[in-house]
């Protein structure tokens, strides 16, 4: 079996930026791009947003799937090598690396993990319908909010943590009024996070729905609102809205790695020495998502991928295997 220099597990957009930079530094990569593990299909996350409207470049804005496609033909046009299977266990315990998918077992000198965390969903059957089509829901206020369907309307989040109040202070700068949703009759989110939402509640900017979970989203094309149940006195009712955003946090796709890679308590890769992109394992590398827990956009996840594949080839050319 023939040894590749560099592997790629992943294909958002940290794991083609770094097929990219890896193919012109003439590592001939391999990237496993996935088929649909943990609901992902290769391309990523993007694969399921309707406008991109934030990466540089695309002054009209780009939909994700053409903007992944853009990246998978360039990463091709360098001779990246594709194989559309999800990777099933991985070896990292000697080298090289071993890793297998149903159909494939390859080595590597160096791996990069760009695998991605995905969203937490309420799995209602229309959240995940309009979330697919554009229809107002999202899991990311900052990828969509300024879209002009939202601009000066109602909008909801749901949460009650850090990232569900940083989402609807966010929203406040687009939204007539944003509600923010949470189960519990306190928020979980730090005494800051807590203190700049009560300022945007005395300013009339926000709304707390305490106790309630949301049990159904209302709409055809697009969001008209959401049904709420009291989980205290069991009552429903209907709050309308233009647009959904969920806070209830992310889970990162590291699985597979668990058993040789440093994790956090929430399972993102810990890198040892940032910004190296170097994991724990010599020759193993994490890139976008899979190790961000804060930024989370796609072009920090590129930036981090054109990292990856330039720390894989120094430490390549570190042991000779350039």
């Amino acid at each position: 079996m023939s040894v590749e220099k560099v592997v790629v597990i992943g294909s958002g957009p940290a794991g083609l930026t770094a097929c990219i930079y890896a193919a012109r530094a003439d590592l001939q990569p391999l990237c496993f791009e996935g088929f649909n593990a943990g609901g992902l299909i290769p391309g990523g996350q993007l694969m399921f947003t309707t406008d991109v409207e934030n990466y540089p470049g695309f002054p009209d804005g780009i939909t994700g799937p053409l903007m992944m496609k853009a990246f998978r033909d360039q990463a091709e046009r360098f001779s990246t090598r594709y194989i559309r299977e999800d990777v099933r266990s991985v070896n990292f315990t000697k080298r090289p690396f071993t890793i297998r998918s149903d159909n494939e077992e390859v080595q590597a000198h160096a791996v990069i993990i760009a695998t991605g965390a995905r969203a937490n969903w309420l799995n209602l059957e229309n959240e995940q319908r309009l979330a697919k089509t554009g229809g107002g829901v999202s899991a990311c206020a900052v990828c969509d909010g300024a879209m002009p369907a939202f601009r000066n309307q109602e909008l909801v989040v749901i949460g009650g943590g850090d990232s569900a109040v940083e989402e609807g202070t966010f929203l406040t700068k687009f939204a007539s009024k944003v509600y923010l949703i949470h189960r519990r009759d306190e928020l979980r989110a730090s005494k800051a996070m807590q203190e700049r939402f009560f300022k945007f509640v005395e300013e009339g900017k926000m709304e707390p729905v305490w106790d309630s979970v949301v049990v159904d989203v209302l709409g055809d094309k697009s969001i008209t609102g959401v049904r709420l149940k009291n989980v205290k006195t069991n009552e429903e009712r209907d709050l309308p809205c233009k647009g959904m955003f969920l806070g209830i946090g992310h889970t990162p796709n590291t699985e597979l790695f668990k058993d040789f890679l440093d994790t956090d308590d929430t399972g993102y890769i810990k890198l040892p020495h940032p910004p190296s992109t170097h994991t724990n394992v010599a020759g193993v590398f994490a890139a976008g998502d899979v190790a961000d827990h804060v930024y989370r956009q796609a072009i920090t996840a590129s930036g981090s991928g054109c990292m990856a594949a330039l720390d894989a080839e120094r430490w390549l050319a570190a042991q000779g295997l350039e």
